[in-house]
């Protein structure tokens, strides 16, 4: 996950504390699917402040962040002379297998697997001209948009309210197994079910795409720089993504039923966007970084490793084949403590792991695997030869 380190160039410490952020703010949403696998339900309070700062925020800003990683890849690889894609795709590959084997083994609503493939795309999109990422960009923002509008259109019309409270027998015997079935039942329903919940990162896919090449576009025009335009342009992501983002989250909030999904699909992008640039501006005022800094710099370094920990540690605190305490999560206040746990864990952890070792375990796996993939250095031109025409006389 983490594509934004290349033996040789210098990590942004802007990019590390946003990726670490993403990662503590994707388990601050998927805290509540360990508590209840077939729904979501803890009370409109708690509802309305998960629906307002969280939902669907975190999961698009580390998307941005991974097509940062891998705008800077790509300026990497032009500077030294490779070839690109190059090992890019394997990359994405070696993602996509592990994606698969975390759905099957541990996590049913995985991201990594979704990351894989539009990393697949998007890596050919860089060595393309500006123009046709350009197009592509706004492209797949339109179809998402228009996906998500037509469904949101559908949903105010057909569904009634007590559609969306009450729990089907199909998501209440899904709670019953994570909390009293087996490990084995839990993976052969993960397997069985596997193609039906990779389903929602086939809706994604447009969005992804657009964040990713948003995150190139970002990155290019200089908004994680420490410089005058990158805290220019920060102050402008924080004004607008703020002021547009908050009004249309709370809307969504107060209206779940009828703009549930349109908030965490659509809104919610703007909102993240806000966040990034407050946490640009917050940056740029420390002028020496503290615990708190270090904390969330050694979990998104390690982000890969922690997304993967986190969800282990959910598993084992939530499902019967752990500590079994699924029965608690029906209360808000335990899962914010439950989220806290973990967040300290990751953090004391990957504070720990880095103290010996540069990257993550997980990363550090991955560098193995791809090292065995041979890379080219890029052809050169060939010199250019006057080019002679025959004389007409002879």
């Amino acid at each position: 996950m983490d594509t934004t380190r290349t033996p040789g160039t210098e990590r942004i410490p802007l990019l590390d504390v946003l990726r670490g952020i993403a990662i503590l703010g994707t388990l601050s949403m998927n805290i509540w699917l360990f508590g209840h696998p077939g729904s979501v339900g803890y009370g409109p309070v708690a509802e309305s402040l998960r629906s307002l700062f969280l939902s669907g925020k975190f999961f698009a800003m580390l998307t941005l962040l991974f097509g940062v990683g891998l705008a800077i890849q790509h300026r990497a690889a032009m500077a030294r002379g490779r070839t690109w894609p190059g090992k890019q795709p394997w990359r994405a590959l070696l993602l996509l297998v592990e994606g698969a084997l975390h759905v099957v083994l541990l996590f049913a609503w995985d991201v990594l697997m979704g990351y894989a493939v539009t990393a697949l795309l998007v890596v050919y999109l860089l060595g393309l001209s500006e123009r046709t990422r350009t197009v592509v960009m706004w492209t797949a923002l339109g179809v998402h948009l228009t996906f998500i509008g037509g469904v949101t259109v559908i949903m105010s019309l057909v569904f009634s309210i007590e559609s969306h409270t009450r729990l089907t027998p199909a998501q209440v015997e899904w709670d019953q197994l994570y909390r009293e079935g087996s490990y084995s039942d839990q993976v052969l329903d993960r397997a069985t079910s596997f193609l039906s919940t990779r389903l929602e990162m086939v809706i994604a896919f447009p969005m992804m795409v657009f964040l990713f090449l948003l995150g190139v576009r970002l990155y290019r025009a200089g908004a994680f720089g420490d410089d005058p335009l990158g805290r220019a342009l920060r102050w402008r992501m924080a004004v607008w993504g703020l002021g547009l983002g908050l009004p249309l989250n709370a809307l969504a909030a107060a209206f779940p039923d009828d703009l549930g999904m349109a908030g965490r699909n659509a809104f919610a992008l703007v909102l993240m966007l806000g966040y990034v640039g407050l946490v640009g501006i917050l940056m740029d005022r420390v002028r020496r970084p503290g615990q708190v800094t270090a904390s969330l710099t050694a979990v998104g370094r390690t982000a890969l490793s922690c997304y993967i920990l986190q969800n282990l540690l959910a598993s084992l605190i939530f499902y019967s084949w752990g500590l079994g305490m699924g029965h608690l999560a029906d209360h808000a206040g335990w899962m914010v403590a439950a989220w806290a746990v973990i967040s300290l864990v990751l953090v004391a952890g990957s504070r720990l792991w880095l103290s010996r070792f540069p990257r993550g375990p997980m990363e550090m796996f991955q560098a193995r695997v791809l090292a065995l993939v041979p890379e080219r250095d890029r052809v050169p031109d060939p010199p250019e030869v006057e080019e002679r025409h025959p004389d007409p006389r002879g």
